[in-house]
């Protein structure tokens, strides 16, 4: 497996409330949908439902990930149900103040040696995208 770990981001909530966020991810499809359409486009194509994000990528098309494991209040694994090759993306939580979250993604993937200059790049994107995406929707 590949590790590729995006840049953390801190956004100014408490570890527990963004957490409690990925008990159910509609929320977060509420908070998308709320935002307009400049940060729309910057995030992506990215949807959410109850144990489900989905992301739209030119190269993959849509890869869905489903919640795999919580632990609250610092980690939520998300586990690819589509993909080619087994990926996981885990989001940690962790504290940096009372107020404030340092969250950073992770993904781990199982891909041929001869595909990591191709598809790394990419993943490294996604992952770094990931925390952007938290930052817009915990902003509002």
């Amino acid at each position: 497996m590949t590790k590729y770990t995006g840049k953390p981001v801190v956004i100014e909530k408490p570890a527990e409330e963004l957490f409690d966020r990925f008990s159910n991810l509609s929320f977060l499809q509420d908070k998308l949908s709320a935002m307009p359409d400049e940060v729309k486009q910057q995030v992506g194509q990215i949807k959410f439902d109850n144990d489900r994000l989905i992301l739209s990528t030119a190269q993959v098309g849509d890869i869905c990930f489903l919640v795999k494991e919580r632990r609250r209040p610092d980690l939520v694994i998300f586990t690819a149900e589509n993909a080619p090759v087994p990926i996981d993306m885990a989001v940690s939580f962790n504290k940096t103040g009372e107020t404030s979250t340092e969250v950073s993604t992770s993904i781990d993937v199982d891909i041929p040696a001869i595909m990591k200059p191709l598809v790394g790049p990419h993943l490294q994107k996604a992952a770094d995208k990931f925390g952007e995406v938290m930052t817009h929707l915990n902003s509002i």
